[in-house]
């Protein structure tokens, strides 16, 4: 086998990016949460804590604990409501993986529980030969910890294992993991750190499948 891939979750296989980002935008006018937009963008890719974290330092006169935990409900209510909606062309990708025998990987902040059940919901399970949720390693995005750990599923060299993104930790963390790193923007469009550290950027998933396998 001479290729892999290992898939981001959040803004690359569901557009949950943008639905958390209504939640918290509804949470700041609510709250009177100034700039919400530019701390929400800064923390993509990153874990739960991390956010959470920032959130503090950045509202320290807001009981962000409670405040965060009524997002967190807000976002798993509109979730089952509407189900975890997902990109174009996220099937067509991975059948067309599949049906050339690159096995897949799937690394997300998320918790590893969460991702499984939104991944369960929308049948797309089978496709991964491995599922790690940002619970499941010591460091979050930018680190490299979670592709190092979705690597060691795949049976391929490092150099042979690609990574699609969206976030700007994203492509940090797969790029100090020492893989293949393509961007496929979502709510934030590469700066020119992230072409640097970006093998390639691609306005969409499917493109970004054929692109691997041109070089496969």
């Amino acid at each position: 086998m001479k290729t892999a891939v290992i898939f981001d979750m959040d803004g690359v296989i569901f557009d949950t990016e943008r639905l958390y980002l209504d939640v918290w935008r509804d949470l700041a006018v609510k709250y009177g949460l100034e700039d919400i937009d530019g701390v929400y963008i800064g923390s993509i890719g990153g874990t739960d804590a991390m956010y959470l974290k920032e959130l503090k330092k950045r509202y320290p006169e807001r009981p962000m604990d409670d405040i965060y935990e009524e997002g967190r409900v807000e976002f798993a209510r509109r979730t089952r409501e509407y189900g975890p909606p997902l990109k174009p062309f996220v099937r067509e990708t991975l059948d067309m993986l599949r049906e050339k025998g690159i096995p897949c990987a799937l690394a997300s902040s998320t918790v590893a529980s969460l991702v499984r059940e939104e991944l369960g919901k929308a049948g797309l399970t089978g496709y991964f030969a491995a599922v790690i949720g940002g619970d499941e390693v010591r460091e979050g995005k930018p680190a490299p910890d979670i592709f190092l750990k979705a690597r060691e599923a795949l049976p391929v060299d490092a150099g042979s294992v690609f990574v699609i993104e969206d976030s700007f930790n994203g492509i940090r963390a797969a790029h100090a993991a020492g893989l293949r790193p393509l961007m496929v923007p979502d709510i934030l469009g590469p700066d020119e750190e992230i072409r640097d550290l970006a093998e390639a950027v691609l306005p969409d998933i499917l493109k970004a499948a054929r692109y691997i396998l041109d070089r496969t």
